[in-house]
């Protein structure tokens, strides 16, 4: 009677084993169907930059038209603190003399809030701006609002815009450890052209 008993246990075991497995197996089906896309295609390369104004990590409005005669280096990145927009925010940091160099400034922007950019920054020692963009508002206008099943975030993208406002360069879902030099790079070959 024990060995049957045990069977049924045993059983029981295994059909709760593979509910479970079915449960994990239909769940990485739905995420993987519904996983990230977005909403709106991102301007074309030759088209005006939208224009926008934000918050910054000091609470300051900050536009695009603050930078007119710059070149902008205007990257989208999904969450503060978290790996892969450190290692872009890092790189961006470390080349930041460079930028400068060639009169572009960086600025980000996410759906994070201000409270959260200033402690990212603060974490991070990061000096360029940062803009929170709770609404998805400019994350739409760049057709950089992406969805991860329920949640929404920014896709990692970047326009670099010229110092008359005009969008000379698209990336779209960058790698973070090698976008800060692949954006140095591209930058010199059309200040090069325009000189």
């Amino acid at each position: 009677m024990k060995s049957g008993g045990l069977s049924i246990i045993v059983s029981e075991r295994e059909v709760i084993r593979m509910k479970t497995l079915l449960f994990g197996i239909s769940a990485l089906m739905l995420v993987g169907g519904a996983a990230i896309y977005a909403d709106d295609a991102p301007p074309a390369e030759g088209a005006k930059a939208p224009g926008f104004t934000l918050k910054s990590q000091e609470g300051k409005d900050v536009s695009l038209k603050d930078f007119k005669g710059k070149w902008v280096v205007l990257y989208f990145y999904p969450k503060d603190m978290t790996p892969g927009c450190t290692i872009e925010a890092h790189n961006f940091q470390r080349d930041q003399p460079e930028f400068d160099k060639k009169n572009a400034v960086i600025v980000g922007v996410s759906l994070d809030t201000v409270d959260s950019h200033v402690q990212f920054c603060t974490k991070e020692n990061l000096t360029f701006k940062l803009l929170s963009d709770p609404d998805h508002v400019v994350v739409s206008q760049y057709g950089s609002l992406s969805h991860f099943g329920a949640m929404s975030v920014a896709a990692r993208n970047t326009f670099l815009i010229d110092p008359k406002g005009t969008i000379k360069k698209v990336y779209l879902k960058v790698d973070p450890n090698p976008h800060s030099k692949e954006v140095l790079s591209q930058l010199d070959e059309l200040q090069k052209k325009s000189d």
